[in-house]
C-alpha cells in the first residue's frame, strides 16, 4: 500500500510540476483577479488530473490507444482554446485599464467558472492520460487491489492539488506586489504572451 501511495504522489507531482500553459493560467488568474479564483482554477486542474488517473487505473491501455490517433487534432483544439483565452484576457485588461472601476472588475471573476474552465482545458491534453496510463502499466501488478487503485488516484489528485495551490498562492503574491495599473498590465501581457507561445508549440508539436 505504501508503494502505491508513493507512486501516486510522484505521479501527481510529475504531471503537475512541468511549467506549461496551465501553470501560467493559474498564476496569472491569481495575479489578475483573486486568490479565490486562482485556487478554484488550481482545483479544476487537479480534478482533471485525478480523473485521468482514475481512467488510467481502470482502462488505461485501451483509452491511451484510442487517443493516440487523434492526439494531433486535440492538440490543435487545445492550442486554439489557449489563444482564445489569452486574447480575451488581454482585451479585457486593456478595457479595464480605461475604467475607473478596474479593481472591482478584477475581483468579479467567479471561482466556479474558473474551476470549470481549467478542468476543461486540462482534460483537452491527451498527453495526461497517456502519461498516467504508461505509468500505471509500468507499475501495476496482479497484486494491485481495488484499494490500491483508490489510493493511487487519491494520492495523485492530492499531489497535483497541492502543487497547483502553491502556484495560485504565488500568483496572488505577485498580484499583491504589482499593485499599480502598469504592474497588473505587465502580468497580463507577459503571462498571456507565454500562453500564446505555448499554444504555438502545440501547433508545431
Amino acid at each position: 500500500m505504501s508503494d502505491v501511495l508513493i507512486a501516486g504522489v510522484l505521479a501527481g507531482y510529475g504531471i503537475a510540476m512541468p511549467v506549461g500553459a496551465i501553470t501560467i493560467l493559474i498564476i496569472t488568474t491569481s495575479a489578475q483577479t483573486s486568490l479565490r479564483a486562482g485556487l478554484a482554477g488550481a482545483m479544476g486542474t487537479a480534478t482533471a488530473d485525478g480523473l485521468y488517473a482514475l481512467i488510467a487505473v481502470t482502462a488505461g491501455a485501451a483509452v491511451s490507444g484510442l487517443l493516440r490517433p487523434v492526439a494531433g487534432p486535440i492538440r490543435w483544439v487545445a492550442g486554439l482554446v489557449l489563444i482564445g483565452i489569452a486574447a480575451k484576457s488581454i482585451i479585457g485588461a486593456l478595457r479595464r485599464s480605461r475604467s475607473s472601476n478596474d479593481a472591482k472588475v478584477l475581483q468579479a471573476k467567479r471561482p466556479l467558472r474558473t474551476y470549470l474552465e481549467l478542468t476543461g482545458l486540462t482534460i483537452l491534453n491527451p498527453l495526461t492520460i497517456i502519461y498516467f496510463s504508461a505509468l500505471v502499466l509500468g507499475l501495476r501488478s496482479d497484486a494491485w487491489t481495488v484499494a490500491d487503485s483508490v489510493v493511487f488516484v487519491l494520492a495523485a489528485f492530492a499531489a497535483s492539488a497541492s502543487w497547483q495551490a502553491v502556484l495560485a498562492l504565488g500568483g496572488a503574491l505577485v498580484g499583491r506586489v504589482l499593485t499599480s495599473d502598469k504592474g497588473r498590465m505587465g502580468t497580463v501581457l507577459i503571462g498571456n504572451g507565454v500562453i500564446v507561445l505555448l499554444a504555438i508549440r502545440l501547433f508545431v508539436a
